[in-house]
């Protein structure tokens, strides 16, 4: 096979608000949904963005932020752990972070979101603002909005959150942390979320529940004004959404190296994976609910297989998580057999960050891999599961990891990767997504 292959930032552990910025967004209508075009934070359009950074600065950066990721799933994932209408998105990738365009409140305050299939809470820095990191952006302000509500310390909402309590009022305060220490503390309330479209549609969905951050602090850059989720749990966007899109949302992300073209991010009726090569294994239920676990049973490649322990949901997909990572006893496995099976000349990573690396140019060959999954034999090309991060070094995108393993990103692009809440089930279906 020729290789494919490009330098891939991850998603960042969190979503993260951002308000309007001064290039203005492309929003596309489509039959029963709408479609935005979503800004990267390695763009030039970005606030993020450091025209300074090498191809090897934003690789390591993203192994940073894809192993604080990883801290964050190992403190999430322990049981004691305190932690109307069909719509489509779209996302742009220029270097990790995947950005939807929202509104808040009433009049809307527009917003850009980096999406997150590993969190759940919505919230966003409000006024007044007892402790708040700087931010760049004028903050929330409740006052300002007809359709802003205090959420009751009863109510299910409420009772979601790992941390809550009872003020004077009887309102709902939250606090909500991160792995990396980060945390939000204030009240929970409800807002109207309102998705534009270039033909002066929009869809408002009321209601919705979010943190109203009047204490926040960590790792947060001032460009960013809070975070949302698009996991399982109950406070996420997704679950909110609920039979308005009948549990259902998919994404198709567009390799780094296109990022003139826009990937997307579906909900509702656009979400549907169909077509004759779509494969789809079962989602397993498991605690806690924000994350979705898979069964990985085998990877394949050439006449090697490597076979994987832990039984049911043995493995996380996430969309916000740079590379795969193995349990670490799988993993020396797996690198020792591939190591075995590719004829090419090793050679070092510059940042001594991959341990299994190799000179190569575009016609270099390297194996396709099948990852078989229960019920779905998911074929990953060399883009998927290798990256550059040198000119002329090519390094394998997977790493160990002690206890659990996690599908990241790269090995998701140009795939169609549909959730279905209601049938549980993850579908894939091969796809150029710069043509989506």
């Amino acid at each position: 096979m020729a290789l494919t292959i490009l330098s891939f930032s991850a998603f960042i552990f969190s979503v993260v608000l951002f308000f309007y910025l001064p290039n203005k967004l492309f929003v596309e209508a489509g039959n029963g949904g709408f479609t935005v075009e979503l800004i990267h934070r390695d763009s030039p359009r970005s606030p993020f963005y450091n025209p300074s950074d090498s191809l090897s600065d934003r690789v390591i950066q993203a192994v940073h932020r894809s192993n604080s990721r990883i801290d964050y799933f190992r403190i999430s994932s322990k049981p004691s752990s305190v932690s109307p209408t069909s719509v489509r998105s779209e996302v742009v990738p220029n270097g990790g972070s995947y950005l939807m365009s929202l509104s808040i409140g009433t009049p809307p305050v527009e917003m850009l979101a980096i999406a997150d299939t590993g969190s759940d809470l919505i919230w966003t820095q409000c006024n007044p603002c007892d402790g708040c990191y700087q931010q760049e952006a004028p903050l929330f302000d409740p006052v300002e909005s007809s359709t802003y509500r205090n959420i009751s310390c009863q109510s299910n909402s409420c009772q979601s959150l790992p941390q809550s309590s009872c003020s004077v009022s009887r309102s709902c305060d939250y606090s909500y942390s991160y792995g990396d220490q980060s945390f939000t503390n204030g009240v929970l309330a409800s807002e109207t979320l309102t998705f534009d479209s270039t033909e002066r549609s929009t869809v408002k969905i009321p209601k919705i529940a979010f943190g109203c951050g009047h204490n926040n602090a960590g790792t947060f850059d001032s460009h960013g004004a809070g975070l949302v989720g698009l996991g399982g749990g109950p406070l996420s966007l997704i679950s909110q959404l609920g039979s308005s899109i009948e549990g259902k949302f998919s994404y198709c992300l567009v390799p780094l190296q296109e990022n003139t073209t826009s990937s997307q991010l579906n909900f509702g009726d656009t979400a549907v994976v169909s077509g004759s090569n779509v494969v789809s294994t079962p989602l397993i239920s498991k605690d806690p609910n924000t994350f979705y676990y898979l069964t990985l049973e085998v990877i394949e490649f050439g006449e090697k297989n490597v076979k994987l322990p832990g039984g049911n949901g043995n493995i996380i997909i996430d969309s916000g998580t740079t590379l795969t990572y193995l349990e670490t006893s799988v993993y020396d496995e797996f690198s020792s057999a591939l190591k075995e099976s590719i004829n090419l000349k090793p050679a070092q990573d510059p940042s001594q960050t991959f341990d299994t690396c190799y000179e190569a140019g575009q016609e270099a060959s390297l194996p396709d891999m099948t990852f078989r999954f229960t019920g779905a034999n998911l074929i990953l090309k060399p883009l998927n599961t290798f990256i550059q991060v040198s000119e002329g070094v090519v390094c394998l995108a997977l790493m160990p990891m002690q206890d659990f393993s996690i599908f990241g990103n790269i090995a998701q692009q140009n795939f169609k990767v549909g959730y279905d809440l209601v049938g549980k089930k993850v579908s894939f279906a091969p796809t150029d997504c710069t043509k989506n």
